[in-house]
């Protein structure tokens, strides 16, 4: 049976894979795909840090799969339509696929903040990012981004 005994230690990427321009800023963002290691299809958890000034994502909805996160360190600002609430370790916060109110989280403090992100894994998805001229599609679990007026990002 997999084991990872320090997930800190799990090789992190940093960015994004967002098109450009809509790519810049995310440098600072280390995501650590946790459940590859260990074997498991069915949903996905990232130990995911940000580093001061750094967010998460564009904001952004799903249509078919739920995403939870689970602060465990630092300090993080949660961002939806409602606007702004601050996220503190022990703190969860849970977004319904469908659900139109799109999030995402920045850390506006001086120091890392690092959170589990928890989603479910459909090999069809569609995501809208409202603030930005970006649309996701994934099929057959590759992913394709496209302009809000459908034209394809190269």
């Amino acid at each position: 049976m997999p084991v990872i005994h320090d997930p800190m230690r799990v090789p992190g990427r940093r960015g994004t894979i967002y098109p450009k321009p809509l790519d810049q800023g995310f440098e600072s963002r280390i995501k650590r795909a946790l459940t590859e290691r260990l074997g498991l299809t069915q949903f996905g958890v990232n130990l995911t840090t940000l580093e001061p000034g750094a967010q998460s994502s564009h904001r952004h909805w799903h249509v078919s799969e739920d995403e939870f996160i689970y602060v465990l360190s630092g300090e993080l600002v949660l961002v939806t339509m409602e606007g702004e609430q601050i996220l503190r370790p022990s703190m969860a916060a849970g977004f319904p696929a469908g659900d139109k109110n799109g999030h995402h989280l920045v850390n506006r403090g001086t120091v890392p903040a690092t959170y589990l992100e928890i989603g479910t894994r459909s090999p069809e998805e569609d995501v809208t990012y409202p603030d930005v001229d970006l649309r996701l599609e994934k099929r057959e679990g590759q992913f394709r981004f496209f302009h809000k007026d459908g034209t394809p990002y190269e």
